[in-house]
């Protein structure tokens, strides 16, 4: 799995209720034909990435299937939320 893009956007707390940043990332993904998750129309990963007093982590992910936007029911195996955690932090605007 390789990352070839992204998009991100800070949310923004219009109540002040959460504390730290809250980060949503649209990750491009490149995966190969023979893997189970590949789809000809491409797969992304949408990632909810918190960076608060606790540090940075990932609060939530899903892969899906570009232009459709449907779900698929796969998670990502450890080395690869190490990948999207590393790109992740390292693209955050703080």
């Amino acid at each position: 799995m390789n990352i070839t893009g992204h998009t991100i956007e800070k949310l923004v707390d219009p109540f002040g209720l959460l504390s730290g940043d809250r980060y949503e990332f649209f990750l491009e993904i490149d995966v190969e034909e023979e893997d189970e998750l590949y789809s000809e129309k491409g797969v992304g990963i949408k990632v909810l990435f918190v960076v608060d007093e606790k540090g940075a982590r990932i609060s939530h992910y899903h892969l899906y299937e570009r232009g459709t936007d449907k779900v698929l029911d796969f998670a990502l195996e450890e080395d690869e939320e190490l990948t999207v955690f590393n790109y992740c932090k390292g693209n955050i605007d703080s």
